[in-house]
Formats: structure tokens, sequence, C-alpha cells
């Protein structure tokens, strides 16, 4: 029988999932990833993106490192 996993069950995620996560555009989530703020490889004969949960949760910590030292006392 097929068992239907979460987004977060599984180890990669597409641009699509790395959207609805953030909740953010597919073009945003697209540039994260072109830009190389968010780690991510490409896969099969069309090129497809794949992020690692891992690198997903190690781009949302950096950013909130990133506002600790951005703040100015």
């Amino acid at each position: 029988m097929f068992q239907r996993t979460s987004v977060l069950d599984r180890r990669f995620m597409t641009l699509n999932d790395v959207k609805e996560v953030l909740s953010i555009s597919s073009t945003q989530a697209y540039s994260l990833v072109r830009s190389g703020e968010l780690r991510a490889i490409r896969v099969g004969g069309r090129g497809q993106w794949r992020i690692e949960y891992s690198e997903l949760e190690a781009y949302i910590q950096r950013s909130y490192f990133d506002l600790r030292r951005d703040r100015k006392p």
C-alpha cells in the first residue's frame, strides 16, 4: 500500500516544497537557489532543483543569525 509522506519526512524537497514551507513565491525560491543562498542540486534530464531538508534548515538558521548580527544596539 502506498503511504504518503509529508514534505518534512523526505530528504529532498522541490522548489515548490520550499516555497510552501517558507511562504514565498516560486520566483523567490528559485532566486534563493540561483544566488547560492540556499544550496541545492540539479537532478534528472531536465535538471530539476532539489533541496536537502538539512540545507533548508541551515538557511533558516543563518537568516536568524544575520538578523541578530545586523541589529544595532
